[in-house]
């Protein structure tokens, strides 16, 4: 497959996705066998250029070609100016993003929210095509919702403005990521055109990849969140797709070496204090199908620094039960992130950062942890915020039960509480509970009164 000048090959390509395929992430998947990766959407507002995150999107240095680069914007002159500008930075393709579903960009009328505008859509694909020297492509989804799906009228409108590609994704907006892609109209869309057409959505395995080309005919696919955690992925289906044979999984030691060398990528690339924190969804991802996870993600979400790795958290994990020895089944993965020697995080211990209140928690609030949960040997990490109001609604509401079971108090009339009228009988009606509570003397209740009253639900008493 050619976009312009630039041969396409092999036919994987790697999906944008924001916050996702930064520049450490694109190289690596490229390095792996992807055969181009589009970069996270950047936006075409000219004020928001300068800012750091946009600096770090629109940095392309050292990457191999083709660069592709994908901008997001409703206004067709401003678009044009967003084009010229990544191609004086190093873009290569322009990809134009129609078909984000994020609420944020679609009420902005962007996105996937310019399929319900199609003579918007032409004067933004001429603007950009006509601003700029370099191919220019479009992602789409099939349509707005399922009782407009118009993936054909826009791909007509974009193969005459001059896009010299169009990935579909097969889901509506009103879909996001939910259900399954459908591949129909992907087929009926590259049957009528003459450009190149990438098939995207739902596919996660090489066989899935040659089936979604054999069904829809499609000239490439287009791989998005099963990439995640799995940069080898678009490897492997083009390994698949070019011989027929499929590549086993990574071992536990190659996909250390690639995290490890991911995770140092990311640190260079934004620094030690962002490339920690953008680093711990990667790794979650990394860990998403391996019995390690849960005490793998507790590692790493409380990372702080770039650092060899406390002591304290190598005794947490063998608390619970999860990596005893370095080398045992369990551990593989847990273990070269827990050595000094990795250089890899430096955690704090849970137990010795003392629990600061809630954001927004009234004066007087206490922080009370809960014991840990059975078969876990984590400290415990659920926390019950009580202000001195609700200790007082606590034992008004536990005070019954206590005073039947402590010894001392086994004798001791509990104190009877006030009648209630009007809102009372309404609840009592809407509860299903009948009857009317026994007459009694306001100077000494009855036991009776006493049993009814704590018989009710506690809302009601």
């Amino acid at each position: 497959m050619r976009i312009g000048p630039y041969a396409i090959d092999p036919k994987v390509i790697l999906a944008p996705m924001a916050g996702v395929t930064d520049k450490p992430f694109r190289q690596l998947c490229k390095r792996l066998g992807a055969g181009l990766a589009v970069s996270e959407m950047t936006t075409s507002d000219p004020r928001f250029w300068h800012t750091a995150k946009s600096r770090h999107r629109m940095d392309h240095a050292g990457e191999p070609d083709p660069v592709s680069v994908q901008i997001a914007g409703t206004v067709p002159e401003v678009m044009a100016d967003a084009a010229r500008f990544n191609v004086d930075h190093g873009a290569q393709i322009i990809d134009i993003n129609m078909g984000c579903p994020a609420k944020k960009v679609c009420n902005a009328w962007a996105g996937s929210a310019l399929m319900r505008e199609p003579a918007l859509v032409a004067r933004i694909l001429e603007a950009v095509v006509k601003a700029v020297d370099v191919p220019v492509t479009l992602k789409i989804r099939t349509g707005w919702d399922a009782d407009h799906r118009n993936a054909a009228e826009i791909a007509r409108i974009a193969e005459a403005a001059g896009v010299q590609a169009l990935a579909i994704h097969g889901r509506t907006r009103d879909q996001h990521y939910a259900g399954s892609a459908e591949y129909a109209t992907i087929a009926a869309v590259k049957a009528m055109l003459k450009i190149p057409v990438i098939a995207n959505g739902d596919i996660d395995s090489p066989r899935k990849a040659a089936r979604v080309l054999a069904e829809t005919g499609c000239d490439a696919v287009m791989i998005g969140r099963a990439a995640q955690g799995r940069p080898w992925l678009p490897g492997q289906i083009a390994h698949y797709l070019a011989t027929g044979e499929e590549l086993p999984e990574p071992s536990p030691a190659a996909v250390r070496d690639i995290l490890l060398g991911h995770l140092h990528a990311l640190h260079a690339f934004y620094g030690e204090d962002a490339g920690v924190r953008i680093a711990r969804k990667h790794l979650g991802w990394y860990a998403r199908d391996r019995p390690e996870n849960a005490a793998f993600r507790a590692v790493v979400n409380r990372a702080q620094t770039a650092g060899s790795a406390a002591a304290a958290d190598m005794r947490l994990l063998r608390r619970a039960g999860r990596g005893r020895a370095a080398g045992s089944a369990r551990s593989r993965l847990i273990a070269p992130l827990t050595r000094p020697a990795a250089g890899l995080m430096a955690t704090r211990s849970a137990a010795a950062v003392r629990p600061a209140p809630r954001p927004g928690a009234r004066a007087g609030a206490t922080c009370r942890r809960l014991p840990p949960p059975a078969r876990s040997g984590f400290p415990p990490s659920r926390r019950r915020w009580r202000t001195p109001a609700r200790h007082a609604r606590s034992a008004r509401r536990d005070g019954y039960a206590r005073r039947r079971c402590h010894p001392a108090r086994a004798g001791a009339r509990p104190r009877a509480r006030p009648a209630r009228t009007g809102r009372c009988s309404a609840r009592r009606r809407r509860c299903g509970i009948s009857g009317t509570p026994p007459a009694t003397s306001s100077a000494t209740p009855s036991r009776a009164r006493i049993a009814f009253t704590h018989w009710l639900p506690v809302r009601m008493r």
